[in-house]
C-alpha cells in the first residue's frame, strides 16, 4: 500500500469518536448556522418524509447521536458526518445541537463521510457506488485496499460499481427506489436494459421474474463468446445491410440451423413482415 493509502487509512480510522481516544476528541454543542454542509460528501438524496419524520423525533427526544464536524475557521464548520440529522434539527427549530470536532485532513473529508455512512447503512447503491468509484480513481488504490478501508468485501465493491455501467435513467430509479438493487443487477449487459426497467416498474415483476427475463440474453451472450469468428463475420454482415441484430445458431450435426431477428418495438417488426412479405 502506498504512503497515500496509508494516510487513507489513519484519516479514516480517526473519523469516528472512540472511549480508546479520549484525548482526540472535542464535544461541544454548536450553532446550526455556523455549521456548513460538505457539498462533495457521497450522499446526495435525503427524502422529505425522512427528514420530517426525524425532525419529529428530535423534538421529542433530541440528538441522540452528535454529528461530526471539522473546524474550518472560528465558529466556521464543515460536516463530515451526520448532515441528516443537521438538517432535521432545523427542521425542528434546534438552534444548537451536539458535535464532536475531528482533526480531519481536507482531502480526507469525502472519504471519511462515505465510511461513516457506509457504517450506519445511509447511502443507496447508487451513491455507495460513486463513492467508491471516486475513491478509487482519486487516491489511485484498489480493490484489495479499499476492501481494508471500508469494511467491505473487493466483489462487494466489484458489484456496486458494476452498476454504474447502466443507463442514468435506471440509476435514477434505483435511487427513487422504483428499482431495487436486485432488479438493477439482473439488467447489467442487457441491451434493451433501460424498457425492461420500466416494464418491471409497470408490471411490479420480482428480481426473479426479472432475471428469468433477461437470463436467456445471458446465455446467448456466454455463447457468442464461443461462436467461430466466421459466423459472427456473418451475423455482422447481415446486420448491417438489414439494420437488425441478428443471431446464426448451427446444429450440432453442423447441417441445419436457425436466423434469428431481433426487434425492439412493433414497429420494427411490422417493418420486418412487410420485407418478408415482398
Amino acid at each position: 500500500m502506498n504512503t497515500e493509502n496509508k494516510k487513507l487509512g489513519r484519516g479514516l480510522g480517526a473519523l469516528l469518536p472512540s472511549g480508546k481516544n479520549k484525548e482526540d476528541k472535542s464535544f461541544k454543542f454548536i450553532n446550526v448556522s455556523e455549521i456548513q454542509a460538505n457539498l462533495n460528501q457521497p450522499r446526495k438524496n435525503f427524502k422529505k418524509d425522512d427528514l420530517e419524520e426525524l425532525a419529529l423525533s428530535i423534538k421529542s427526544q433530541g440528538i441522540l447521536q452528535p454529528i461530526v464536524v471539522r473546524l474550518l475557521s472560528s465558529n466556521n464548520y464543515k460536516i463530515i458526518a451526520g448532515e441528516r440529522r443537521w438538517r432535521a434539527a432545523q427542521l425542528a427549530g434546534i438552534h444548537e445541537i451536539p458535535a464532536f470536532i475531528k482533526e480531519i485532513p481536507e482531502d480526507l473529508l469525502n472519504e471519511a463521510a462515505l465510511i461513516e455512512n457506509i457504517q450506519r447503512e445511509n447511502l443507496n447503491p447508487v451513491e455507495e457506488a460513486r463513492a467508491y468509484e471516486s475513491i478509487l480513481k482519486k487516491h489511485q488504490s484498489n480493490y484489495d485496499e479499499l476492501s481494508k478501508i471500508v469494511g467491505k468485501s473487493k466483489s462487494h465493491i466489484s458489484n456496486m460499481i458494476r452498476l454504474l455501467e447502466l443507463e442514468e435513467e435506471i440509476l435514477n430509479y434505483m435511487i427513487s427506489g422504483k428499482l431495487s438493487m436486485g432488479h438493477a443487477r439482473a439488467l447489467i449487459g442487457v441491451p434493451n436494459a433501460k424498457e425492461m426497467a420500466n416494464e418491471i416498474i409497470n408490471k411490479n415483476l420480482s428480481v426473479r421474474q426479472t432475471e428469468k427475463n433477461t437470463a436467456n440474453y445471458k446465455k446467448n451472450k456466454r455463447r457468442q463468446k464461443n461462436k467461430d469468428p466466421n459466423i459472427l463475420d456473418l451475423e455482422k454482415e447481415l446486420s448491417e445491410k438489414i439494420g437488425l441484430k441478428t443471431s446464426i445458431h448451427f446444429s450440432e450435426q453442423g447441417s441445419s440451423g436457425s436466423l434469428t431477428l431481433y426487434y425492439s418495438d412493433l414497429d420494427q417488426l411490422d417493418d420486418i413482415m412487410k420485407r418478408l412479405k415482398k
